[in-house]
């Protein structure tokens, strides 16, 4: 019978963990997450059954260690040779049971891919950090907090705005950073990160990416506020809201790793980005081909299973067709940043480009497939009791967030077709 392990992998790419890491993972969802996730949309702002789950996942089964050194009691994925491709599996397991979950849990590392990753491992932050993933069985989030209220993803837009409308300032006082400002969005805020990633500028409106400042805040600093979460159309388990910075002080050396440095490996957290939420789109779309199949072969019209008649199973084809090839594409974007010793370094900006091109062919494709199924099913496809909804609704959001579809398309422009205005 086939299943979702038949949609392709590229199996020479996959870590030695790979099953080992996926079963345990895939275990998870379908014990703790599948048979409450119709209940979420009800828990967004709670969470009274959304972080028993997190605390299974991450602290209990350990898997927010894994991007630490070993001997500050991570599981060293930093260096492994495997980092984006073990995290592709993590993320589409997940993302098939909850796609709001999978973001949550792999916004926990974006921040820390700025300093767990070799070659450019902050010792000194992570033996100072490591303690409050790595010495608890709680779930410890952390947050890249990034978007702010006047620019958006214009913060992304490094090559054209250079870092020029953060507004988010760090003033260097002694030996502390002071940080103000106000971030806007960032999963895991809401109430929920316990380390804030800041995006901010030593110089305001300057363009030099050496004013370009990645500085690493615990939430639990004077000075650093966090709103409620916002009540949003899905990803009820990824909680957003508002973060203030006023007159917030850290040591000097939280800053991830200095002048030029920060907005040379920001782009290598971009390209995690792309790669994750394509991973999250595939997860979602594998679940919805699991509840499709079964739909179409139950379902009767004319005295045969729906998946029978030629017109359905045209777009049944389509649908596995769009799910192999995204599934591809995010683990060759996995495998791209995770050997760039064939590909460049992965903060390049063409590994940024293809990864932008690959995550808005698989969010257009999944919006439009979702769509598809959900005609398909007529009105159960809309009905909460099929989970097809939820599912559109959560990959509607992967479309939207990093710049949505516009800042994709200008800068896989700008890299193949060389353009210096967009």
């Amino acid at each position: 019978m086939r299943t979702i392990d038949d949609f392709t992998r590229p199996l020479e790419y996959l870590a030695p963990v790979d099953k080992h890491l996926g079963d345990i993972v895939r275990a998870w969802a379908e014990r703790e997450v599948m048979p409450y996730r119709r209940q979420y949309d009800e828990d967004w702002e709670a969470h009274r059954l959304i972080e028993p789950a997190f605390r299974s996942l991450m602290g209990e089964l350990g898997f927010q260690r894994m991007l630490f050194p070993e001997d500050v009691g991570g599981w060293g994925f930093g260096h492994s040779g495997y980092t984006a491709t073990i995290a592709c599996r993590a993320f589409e397991e997940i993302a098939r049971a909850d796609s709001g979950m999978a973001v949550a849990f792999g916004v926990l590392f974006w921040p820390l891919v700025m300093i767990c990753n070799e070659p450019h491992v902050n010792r000194r932050l992570c033996e100072e950090l490591a303690p409050m993933f790595c010495d608890t069985t709680a779930p410890c989030f952390a947050a890249n907090a990034m978007t702010e209220p006047q620019g958006g993803a214009d913060i992304e837009n490094m090559e054209i705005v250079g870092g020029s409308t953060i507004e988010t300032t760090a003033v260097l006082d002694g030996d502390e950073w002071v940080i103000n400002g106000h971030k806007l969005w960032p999963t895991n805020s809401g109430g929920v990160a316990d380390l804030f990633g800041v995006v901010c500028t030593t110089k305001a409106g300057s363009r030099d990416l050496d004013d370009f400042a990645f500085i690493f805040v615990p939430a639990k600093n004077p000075g650093c506020t966090q709103s409620g979460p916002y009540q949003k159309a899905g990803m009820a388990a990824d909680k957003n809201g508002d973060i203030w910075f006023e007159d917030c002080r850290v040591p000097s050396w939280y800053r991830a790793h200095g002048p030029g440095l920060d907005a040379m490996y920001f782009k290598e957290v971009i390209s995690f980005g792309n790669m994750g939420s394509t991973a999250f789109v595939v997860g979602a779309l594998m679940n919805v081909y699991e509840i499709l199949k079964d739909f179409c072969t139950e379902q009767t019209y004319r005295g045969k299973p729906l998946k029978e008649n030629d017109d359905i199973a045209g777009v049944l084809a389509d649908f596995a067709r769009d799910i192999d090839i995204c599934r591809i594409l995010a683990y060759q974007c996995a495998r791209m940043i995770d050997r760039p010793d064939l590909y460049g370094e992965r903060w390049s900006d063409e590994i940024v480009a293809k990864g932008r091109g690959y995550k808005y062919f698989a969010c257009d494709r999944a919006v439009e497939d979702l769509k598809k199924a959900m005609n398909i099913m007529g009105a159960h496809g809309s009905d909460r009791l099929w989970d097809v909804e939820k599912h559109w609704r959560d990959v509607k959001i992967v479309q939207l967030w990093m710049g949505g579809k516009q800042l994709c398309q200008m800068e896989v422009a700008r890299w193949f077709y060389e353009c210096e205005t967009l």
